[in-house]
Order: structure tokens, then C-alpha cells, then sequence
């Protein structure tokens, strides 16, 4: 065990790649590099407010001293550290957008572990980067606190996800407007340690190939197969790799699916390599079921981000990718129909899913159909997600009455059912349960499967709300509570989180509605 102020770093990236080495943060065009070298901008008080020890030890980092904490609010910079701003691009909204890169990550070096691997560990927040644009580098605590919980909660979920290390208050405001609306704010400021094997992105390529710059796009793609997909190998070796990644991406999402979660952000520059959840900003929970639901208000009224769209949009990105490195290929016939199978994969894995949650032994005869009807079900009646399930995976093999059922689903309701809602609901029921009669597979194997399958905690919008609001009056009450609820959200020890989201929540702005703003 190490501390981060002391210890020995690597710097695999910045030396394998060029980069602008002369640490201007003037916004600026940066052809011909990788990265630029940045350094963290300092802060006058950075205060600890959490610190992720599950990730601590499996990285091998002793608990942070005076010093540490100092590193992690953009203070100190250990001496083996060359730390950097990555330079990529991206598609955002359907729309190319040029130059992007790290406008508000410093990525402080790689850390080493003893197996051989190391991750690299990133400041969100730190300060200004040649790719901040207008902007100021900074992020406010709302959008820190959000982060940094929900990429645990991701990761406790099983969900591929970059990890959160530490969260650090920085005791300087922040000016931010929080919807774009002409209507800025003095904000607590805040920095994420962001740890990930890599934060590569489907953009880093993009970058490359819109600039021409095809020996890098090369000596990029053979570096991220080398060191994150040792095992692939051969001439073929870049096909291969887009076939692996395609395959990461469809999981991700799946997983995405399976917990009710929406990104609101799938930008091509908000798309990981290796196929992990990245950049947290106007994410949310579903929680009436609504495949068109989005939470990020920039994507209103078009809804291209919606909890629905998002294998569509998955598929759009990973297009996206393979146009950036179709110029390592001779012939991209290979590349084109690897890109088309992402359907056939993503659907085997998506009805592989819902059968999980329903309990279902295996996909077989009319189970795509009963699937799909019950995707119709819920995207009509509008339960809550979460609560729905777990209801299903209590429910008595004897309840077959109309009203009964209704009354037994009423706890997921946000709205009473009408006539045709409550014969759908019952219709749907009694097909589902002459269907779990034709398990080959025992009712107490199939609820096993389903508990492990549907959480019954998720970090809802309100509930972050509450912890933020706690926590700009300088009160961790709900902030620590949910931080335990989260590592454990397949039980029934946190069931004060067990609820309806509050009427109040409906119309809160930062729980019902959210921007890209930090």
C-alpha cells in the first residue's frame, strides 16, 4: 500500500505519444498531439468529503494523509507525474464538433499496481486545459456529488463503469447557470478523482482521422489493442478490436437497461474504448417507465438520448467509430458487416436480460413475444421501474382476480389505472405466470435469479438532490446513508429509499430536470 503523494507513477500515454509540452492554457487548436501538458489550477481549501476505500485497496493506495488530500484538490502534483489534458473530438447530438478534449479533466499519471496493470487516475474539476474553450475548468459540488455517487453506485449495480476515488470540496465558489437561462450563480466548487484503466474514447480516433492524421490513428489503435486487449493478435488485429469493442458497448448498454438508467449525454466523445460508463452529467434513474424519458434538458425536444434510444444511439456511435478507423483498413467490406451484426448481438443479450429480471430458464418459443409485451405494458401503464420488479419477483403463483391484480401492482403506481389499463395488466400476468409454469427450473431458482437481477435500490435524482442540498449547508447526513445504500442495492437493508419518487421532485429543477451545466 502507497500513498498517491509519494508514490512512484507511470506515464505509459504521454510517453508513447506526442504532446504540446508547453503547459499554455490558452484555448487553442492543438493538430499534431495527443495531449497537452497541463497542470492542475490550485484551490484555497480543499476539505476530504469522501473517499471510495473499496477502490482504495483493490488499487493498493493507503488512505489519504494531510499531503494526499493537498494532491487531491489540484495542490500538489507528485514529482513522477506528468500530468495532461487528452485531445479528441466528437459527434455531439447527431452534429460533428470538431476539437473538444478534456476542457475540465487533468489526467496526474497512471498509477501502478503490482499485478503489472495500472489505472489512470484523473481531477475533475482542477482547473483550465488548452481544451476548456470559454469555460473555466471548474465543477460545482451538485454535479461532483452526482458523479462521484453514481459511479459507485454503478459499479455496485455491476454495471461497466469508470470509478470515483475521493471527493474533495475546494472552499472556492463557482459562477454557473444552471439551465442556460440568464440566470448565473455563485456555487461551492468541487473536484472528482475519476480512476478508469483508461478514459479513451471513441473521440481520441475521431480526432485523428478528421485531421488526417493517419500514422497516429494507426499508432493509437495498435497502443490501445497492445495494452488493453493483449490477447488479440494477428493481421486482423483491428478488426478483431472494433468486433471486441462493439461487443463491450452493446453489454454496457444492456446493463444500462437492466437498472433503468439513461445517460442523457451519448455523445461519440462521451463513449469509452473498453466499453465502461463515462462522464456523468445529466444521468437519471427511470422512474415511471417511459422508453422516450430523457433527464438532459439540451436534449429536449428531440429526445435522441432517451432511456429507449440508447442501443440505437450505441449503434449510431459505434458507426461513428468504425468511419474513424476505416482508413486502417484496404477493404472495409469486414469492417461494415461487423459494424451490421450489432443488432444480432445486442439482442441476444438484451432478451438474455429480460429474462433474467422475469425469472425466465432460458429464451425459448414465444418468449421474445412475451418479452415484447411486456416492454408494451410497462411503457403504457408507467410503473416505477424499480418497485414493479420487484414486486413481480414476490408475486403469489394464486393471483389471477383483475382487481387483485391491480391492487397487488398499485405500490408501483404513480397513477390510478383505468379499465383497459387494469384488463392489460391482468392479461400480461396471467401469461407471465403460465409461462414461470414451464420453468425447468425451480420457483425458488427463478426468485434467486430475479433478486439478483433487479435492484431494489437505485440512486434517484431526489435522492441526490436531498444529499446535495444537505451538503452545501455543510450537513453529510443523506450523503452518507445512500453512500452505504449503494453498496448494497440488491438487499432489503435500505428500504427507507424504497418509494414513490415525492410529488415535489415532479417539477424540482436539478432533480426533475437537468443540464449539461457543471
Amino acid at each position: 500500500m502507497q500513498n498517491l503523494s509519494s508514490n512512484t507513477f507511470v506515464n505509459n500515454f504521454t510517453e508513447s505519444f506526442e504532446g504540446d509540452q508547453s503547459g499554455s492554457l490558452q484555448p487553442r487548436q492543438t493538430p499534431g498531439v495527443f495531449y497537452s501538458k497541463v497542470m492542475p489550477s490550485p484551490v484555497s481549501k480543499p476539505q476530504l468529503l469522501a473517499w471510495t476505500e473499496d477502490l482504495a485497496a483493490e488499487l493498493e493506495i493507503n488512505a489519504p494523509n494531510e499531503k494526499d488530500i493537498e494532491l487531491l484538490g489540484g495542490n500538489f502534483v507528485n514529482p513522477t507525474m506528468q500530468p495532461y489534458a487528452a485531445c479528441y473530438a466528437g459527434h455531439q447530438f447527431g452534429n460533428w464538433a470538431g476539437q473538444l478534449g478534456d476542457g475540465r479533466a487533468i489526467t496526474l499519471g497512471e498509477w501502478p499496481l503490482r499485478s503489472g496493470h495500472s489505472w489512470e487516475l484523473q481531477l475533475k474539476g482542477a482547473g483550465m486545459t488548452p481544451y476548456s474553450r470559454r469555460a473555466d475548468g471548474r465543477a460545482v459540488l451538485r454535479s461532483s456529488v452526482r458523479e462521484y455517487l453514481m459511479s459507485e453506485a454503478m459499479y455496485h449495480l455491476g454495471v461497466p463503469t469508470t470509478r470515483a476515488l475521493s471527493l474533495v470540496a475546494t472552499g472556492d465558489p463557482v459562477r454557473r447557470d444552471m439551465f442556460y437561462d440568464g440566470r448565473p450563480a455563485n456555487e461551492p466548487g468541487a473536484i472528482v478523482m475519476r480512476a478508469a484503466p483508461s478514459f479513451l474514447r471513441f473521440g481520441n480516433f475521431e480526432m485523428l482521422a478528421a485531421r488526417k492524421e493517419y500514422d497516429h490513428l494507426r499508432q493509437l489503435a495498435d497502443w490501445t489493442i497492445e495494452n488493453f486487449y493483449p490477447h488479440i493478435t494477428g493481421e486482423d488485429k483491428t478488426l478483431t478490436w472494433f468486433k471486441e469493442v462493439l461487443e463491450k458497448t452493446a453489454t454496457m448498454v444492456v446493463e444500462w437497461l437492466r437498472v433503468g438508467f439513461v445517460h442523457g449525454v451519448m455523445n461519440t466523445d462521451n463513449m469509452s474504448i473498453l466499453g465502461l460508463t463515462i462522464d456523468y452529467g445529466p444521468f437519471s434513474f427511470l422512474d415511471a417507465y417511459d422508453p422516450n424519458f430523457s433527464p438532459n434538458t439540451t436534449d429536449h425536444p428531440g429526445l435522441r438520448y432517451a432511456f429507449g434510444k440508447q442501443h440505437s444511439i450505441a449503434y449510431w456511435n459505434l458507426g461513428c467509430l468504425a468511419n474513424a478507423i476505416a482508413p486502417l483498413f484496404e477493404d472495409t467490406a469486414k469492417l461494415v458487416k461487423s459494424l451490421e451484426n450489432f443488432a444480432p448481438v445486442f439482442y441476444e443479450k438484451y432478451y438474455a436480460m429480460k429474462a433474467g429480471k422475469m425469472g425466465l430458464d432460458e429464451v425459448k418459443g414465444n418468449d421474445i413475444e412475451l418479452i415484447d409485451q411486456f416492454e408494451n405494458l410497462l411503457a403504457t401503464l408507467q410503473p416505477d421501474m424499480t418497485i414493479f420488479y420487484q414486486l413481480l419477483i414476490e408475486l403469489p403463483e394464486d393471483l389471477q382476480d383483475e382487481q387483485a391484480i391491480a391492487a397487488y401492482f398499485t405500490p408501483a403506481l404513480y397513477d390510478q389505472l383505468n379499465s383497459s389499463e387494469r384488463e392489460l395488466l391482468s392479461k400480461n400476468i396471467k401469461n407471465y405466470q403460465a409461462r414461470m409454469a414451464l420453468n425447468k427450473t425451480s420457483k425458488e431458482v427463478a426468485k434467486s435469479q430475479m433478486s439478483t437481477n433487479n435492484p431494489r435500490f437505485i440512486l434517484r435524482n431526489f435522492l441526490l438532490y436531498e444529499a446535495i442540498q444537505e451538503l452545501e449547508k455543510g450537513e453529510d447526513g443523506v450523503f452518507k446513508r445512500l453512500q452505504a445504500a449503494l453498496q448494497d442495492p440488491y438487499s432489503k437493508d435500505h428500504d427507507e429509499f424504497f418509494k414513490l419518487r415525492p410529488e415535489w421532485a415532479n417539477e424540482q429543477p436539478g432533480s426533475a430536470t437537468l443540464s449539461c451545466s457543471s
